[in-house]
């Protein structure tokens, strides 16, 4: 392979496969790095498994600091951040405030509702080609709510979706078991999003894989990158502990090491990981039709195949894989209080999943080209949206690479916003 055509990819979560898988189709040689074993079980594997159109607000948003103070108090809250000496920590807590205003909302939302539509158009496509099936059901999702105040806040919310041109509808107690008969409900009522969708993360990453391998992309697992040789603004290969990789186009997709990357790059990527939990039911007593979210104890719910998840929490601990048990807790009693035909006890004895999501500070993700070097596309920090956004993302990857005009405005999302 020549130099000039070989694209590297750092990452083989969601957003590096997706990439690899639309760079290998445009032709492009392809290799990925990744610094686990192939067996892996990151963020990309045990999430929630929804496409999200109605996910326009992104995590830094007005009253979100105020709820994250509130919520810091409880052991067993969807929000924590633990308490550390790290400037790092710090440097991000002062740019998530200073993002969370309704300018920068209104300037977001219509970018991040096109790409979750695009990116749902994607998985359509990819149901159609990849000979494995991975379980895509486009049902559209619930927004639960067990409160009457919920209900208000998430009508409000469903009035700004219909002006963005993201269909919504409120429903009240009987509509919304109508809405889905299979389960039982303890709700005040709900907002149905149409245009929402979910499936099977684990069989998404596994069709993605092969179909990647069958086209010939060439993965070193369990790899670290140790080193860069630049010359002058272009990175020409990596030094790696499976050596030396010569490099044509390069592509950051490392997720929560993402920063830690971008730093022997030189270049400036805040990131904190936001640790998510999942349990997973495989014999429930009852399976909902549709994906579901628990909208005061912001708890996803997902059927998939004969299975149903349960997933949530936000825990900004650092890079740290260890479970907290407390926060599982919290899942679990937020699953029996909404769904009152399941007990406690029918999550004992499930071990929880954990994976850790890359969480920018302004809740963006990080996707375009960088000024400081020429022959490099960063595309990670899509913290609970990268399974959303991971088609469009590989879309845009492929044209950024191929130096075509994107097919969205990218501005917002530019990797050097913070220097």
């Amino acid at each position: 392979m020549s130099d000039s055509s070989h694209v590297v990819i750092l990452g083989a979560g969601i957003i590096g496969l997706c990439s690899a898988l639309y760079c290998v189709r445009r032709g492009m040689p392809v290799t990925v790095i990744d610094r686990q074993a192939e067996d892996r079980d990151g963020c990309s594997f045990g999430n929630a498994g929804m496409v999200v159109p109605s996910h326009f607000v992104p995590l830094a948003a007005p009253g979100m600091v105020a709820l994250g103070f509130r919520w810091m108090w409880n052991p067993e809250s969807p929000f924590y951040i633990k308490p550390r000496l790290d400037p790092e920590l710090f440097a991000w807590g002062w740019r998530f405030i200073r993002a969370s205003t309704a300018g920068r909302v209104r300037a977001a939302a219509p970018l991040l509702r096109d790409l979750n539509l695009a990116s749902r158009s994607e998985y359509e496509r990819l149901a159609s080609e990849l000979p494995d099936e991975f379980g895509l059901v486009q049902r559209g999702l619930l927004m639960l709510c067990r409160t009457e105040h919920g209900l208000e806040e998430e009508a409000a919310f469903a009035a700004k979706a219909e002006a963005l041109g993201v269909p919504a509808r409120v429903l009240g107690v009987k509509e919304t078991a109508a809405m889905d008969p299979t389960v039982t409900m303890d709700v005040a009522g709900s907002v149905f999003f149409p245009k929402d969708c979910h499936l099977s993360p684990h069989r998404f990453m596994k069709a993605v894989l092969e179909e990647c391998g069958r086209l010939g992309v060439r993965f070193l697992w369990g790899s670290e990158v140790t080193g860069v040789r630049r010359e002058r603004d272009r990175v020409r290969s990596l030094e790696t502990t499976a050596g030396e990789i010569p490099v044509g186009r390069l592509v950051l997709a490392g997720g929560s090491w993402s920063s830690r990357l971008g730093a022997g790059l030189g270049l400036s990527i805040p990131m904190q990981a936001g640790k998510g939990y999942s349990l997973t039911l495989d014999r429930p007593r009852q399976l909902p039709e549709l994906c579901s979210i628990l909208t005061e104890a912001r708890v996803a719910v997902t059927p998939m195949g004969g299975s149903l998840r349960f997933g949530g929490t936000m825990e900004i601990a650092g890079l740290n894989e260890n479970i907290t048990e407390r926060r599982v807790r919290g899942i679990v009693k937020a699953a029996v209080r909404y769904f009152p035909a399941y007990e406690p006890g029918d999550f004992e004895g499930i071990r929880p999943w954990r994976g850790l999501r890359p969480c920018s500070p302004d809740g963006l993700p990080y996707l375009g080209r960088s000024r400081r070097v020429a022959n490099l596309v960063v595309a990670t920090g899509h913290a609970m949206m990268g399974l959303s956004l991971g088609p469009i993302t590989g879309r845009l990857v492929v044209e950024l690479l191929a130096g075509d005009r994107p097919s969205f405005n990218l501005d917002l999302v530019s990797p050097d916003r913070y220097g």
